[in-house]
């Protein structure tokens, strides 16, 4: 690895909630790196899902959010705004060695973040979407991190930073994403995911 340049961003990785993480907001949560410099860091929760029907908030979007097709809480700041993460297959390869052009083929209303995954502006009509789009995921608020703060709690060990599979996004079943992302892992990670709710009844 050439030093810096490699691990600077963490970007389009999943940081997955290590046992030791004591914030409830971050109980078992699997986070996925939208930004991260040394700006700060912003994410969203994968695995809290809302009873919120996407419909019920967004019109004309509802039908394009994957099961479950719920709102979820993305993290606890500002739950009154909505995000739109989307898995757009496309061509990647373009996109990643023109950094700062995003790609040309990209639909409009739509930004790459990292590989197939990327914001989608919920400002635009949905149509002009919809053809592209393999997976869309609605949700009310993010995780932010101020500047060096995450790099803190990675430390401390609060956070296992795993890569992420356009999958995780869209995962049909949410409840169970902490333990499958846990289990892939070739590592000592894959035995995390049997770790107990609560350690004190073992």
């Amino acid at each position: 690895m050439s030093g810096m340049t490699e691990v600077s961003s963490l970007t389009g990785r999943l940081l997955v909630a290590t046992p030791a993480l004591s914030d409830p907001n971050f109980d078992r949560a699997v986070v996925l790196l939208l930004d991260h410099d040394e700006e700060g860091s912003l994410g969203v929760v994968l695995n809290r899902p809302t009873p919120v029907g996407v419909g019920d908030i967004l019109e004309g979007w509802g039908e394009l959010a994957g099961a479950p097709g719920v709102v979820f809480q993305g993290g606890p700041v500002s739950l009154d705004s909505a995000l739109g993460v989307a898995v757009i297959p496309g061509d990647e390869g373009a996109a990643a060695r023109s950094r700062r052009r995003p790609g040309r083929d990209d639909p409009i209303g739509f930004r790459r973040v990292h590989g197939a995954i990327g914001l989608v502006d919920l400002e635009a009509p949905p149509e002009l979407l919809a053809a592209a789009l393999g997976s869309l995921r609605i949700f009310a608020g993010y995780a932010g991190w101020g500047p060096g703060q995450l790099e803190d709690e990675l430390v401390e060990g609060a956070w296992y930073v795993v890569e992420s599979e356009p999958g995780d996004v869209s995962s049909p079943d949410p409840e169970r994403l902490w333990r499958s992302v846990l289990r892939r892992q070739r590592s000592e990670l894959a035995m995390v995911a049997t770790y107990p709710d609560d350690p004190s009844l073992n």
